[in-house]
């Protein structure tokens, strides 16, 4: 499929040349012949909030731009949002709901690598089908899972392999959140830091999830002056951190901070001028300029209003809707084993980034870009891989 129409400009659709559903759903599925039900599963409360809105905002632009092109196998999308309130047990406890009460066919959702490790078990014991958005640390592959953010490959080796290259960097100062993504990141980070570009970890540190006190923190990074912050940190906890570094006079246009998890809708909340300069290895920026993400950022401020921003999470959750659509269609069923099945090689060409394809281990093939902060909250992109990479969830000597 090309760039995204507008919603205004797309034909009314038409819902009846419908495949018949017991065709179609063989499992018992929320499937009639005129409707399929989806989930959507993420924190819109807590601290994890401000990096989830934006992929339930996402989601339901997708749903809404499928339905008005006539839905999936002829059937409109009807979605039951749950949200997971930034707790990994409450993520578990609605993914079942939404899997056995609701026999939803689909669920997009989950932020952080803890809620994601908290659903796993339920969706594998139920058979379950989840469209996860986030960048996250790999070392996990299953078949009720696709993963539409980067692996450690895709962004931590390259990131790091990008700031060793562009800026000679020596010395590196790790600092994360304390929970699963950003301690198994930064193992990575170390090996490769040591083992393979031959430098050196000056510190590590990781923060409870809404801490809010940097000030010890940012005193050692002033004494031990690394090369290289590298910042993991999640959430609301950004806020505070970007602020305190700021107002401890650590300038990012003199100091290299490399980041994997501040996205533009971190920059929303933590303010443009506290955090310009900074670097953000990602694979998607607001900024990128082609035809599909042009029309998609028109559609979400449509939506949303012109104030919005869109980061690289909210981006990955927008393919959810549309790679799962184009699995139903290439399997001709709503059957979780067969959409399982038919999930390699599916291709979006219509992909805010500018293209992704669906690779047998159910991670995504796709460019890795370095962009940097602006003033404005919206980052400049300095540099993109030539061509896709390939996932690669299990790198040997990282595990």
């Amino acid at each position: 499929m090309a760039a995204l129409p507008a919603l205004s400009m797309l034909p009314r659709p038409s819902f009846a040349a419908a495949p018949p559903t017991s065709v179609v759903n063989t499992t018992g599925l929320a499937v009639t012949d005129s409707e399929v039900t989806v989930g959507i599963l993420h924190s819109v409360t807590g601290t994890m909030a401000i990096s989830e809105t934006g992929s339930v905002e996402a989601e339901k632009l997708a749903i809404e731009q499928i339905n008005a092109e006539g839905g999936v196998l002829g059937r409109k999308i009807k979605f039951i949002q749950e949200d997971g309130a930034s707790d990994w047990p409450t993520f578990a406890e609605k993914a079942k709901k939404l899997l056995v009460n609701d026999k939803c066919a689909a669920v997009m959702g989950c932020w952080t690598s803890a809620s994601r490790k908290a659903v796993l078990p339920v969706f594998e014991q139920y058979n379950g089908m989840l469209y996860y958005p986030t960048f996250y640390e790999g070392l996990e592959q299953s078949k009720n899972v696709i993963y539409t953010g980067q692996e450690a490959t895709q962004q931590i080796i390259a990131g790091l392999d990008w700031v060793s290259k562009e800026k000679g960097a020596k010395t590196f100062y790790l600092l994360g959140s304390d929970y699963i993504w950003p301690r198994t990141s930064n193992k990575i980070a170390r090996k490769h830091i040591e083992n393979h570009l031959k430098t050196k970890v000056v510190g590590e540190e990781y923060f409870p999830l809404g801490h809010t006190q940097f000030n010890s923190v940012i005193n050692k990074i002033k004494l031990t002056k690394p090369d290289v912050i590298y910042a993991i940190i999640v959430g609301g906890s950004n806020v505070a951190f970007y602020k305190q570094l700021k107002a401890a006079g650590i300038d990012l246009s003199k100091q290299t901070l490399l980041t994997i998890s501040v996205t533009e809708d971190e920059i929303d909340g933590i303010g443009g001028e506290n955090i310009a300069g900074a670097y953000a290895c990602m694979k998607y920026f607001q900024s990128l300029d082609n035809p599909n993400n042009k029309a998609f950022v028109a559609a979400f401020k449509k939506m949303w209003g012109e104030k919005t921003v869109i980061g690289d999470v909210t981006q990955a959750a927008y393919l959810g809707p549309w790679l799962w659509k184009l699995t139903v269609e290439k399997a001709n069923s709503f059957d979780i084993d067969k959409i399982a099945a038919a999930s390699p090689g599916v291709e979006f060409k219509g992909a805010p980034e500018g293209y992704v394809r669906i690779h047998e281990n159910h991670h995504l093939w796709s460019k890795t870009r370095v962009g940097r902060a602006r003033p404005d909250g919206q980052y400049d992109v300095i540099y993109e891989t030539k061509d896709l990479v390939e996932p690669d969830p299990f790198p040997k000597g990282y595990q």
